[in-house]
């Protein structure tokens, strides 16, 4: 009997867990992160690329990331259709020092910089399309 109660709390533990993470996926929020600070930014010496004339999607990836290559894809699309808009991606691997002052724990993050390159939005996992317009939005504004 405490068998098969203690399977029954992991089973509810693990569907807990994976629908707070499936419902926090991809999602740009606005608030500050742990350990990042407010107004942070990111310049071109940092990213080795130039920032966007109005925004950048800095992408943080790793080599065997499959999701990685779908926001990769989205990111691009965004890019290529607001104008000013650069998409930027790194290797988290190749890029230690900026990973750990972005607090940067897994991979694809997505950071959302304005044209300064403060940033302005930020998602853990693969973000939709419309939520990435939608935050280019606050971030051109």
């Amino acid at each position: 009997m405490i068998g098969a109660l203690t399977a029954a709390g992991v089973l509810l533990a693990a569907t807990a867990f994976g629908l707070v993470r499936r419902r926090r996926d991809g999602v740009l929020r606005a608030r500050r992160e742990e350990g990042e600070q407010v107004g942070e930014t990111v310049g071109p010496d940092d990213m080795g690329a130039e920032l966007g004339e109005k925004a950048t999607l800095l992408q943080f990836s790793s080599a065997f990331c499959a999701p990685c290559r779908a926001t990769r894809r989205v990111l691009g699309e965004v890019s290529q259709m607001v104008e000013g808009v650069a998409h930027v991606e790194l290797d988290a691997e190749a890029h230690l020092d900026l990973v750990r002052r972005l607090n940067v724990v897994r991979t694809p993050t997505v950071l959302v910089l304005d044209a300064a390159g403060r940033v302005v939005r930020r998602a853990a996992g693969a973000p939709r399309k419309p939520d990435v317009i939608a935050a280019l939005g606050e971030a051109i504004t």
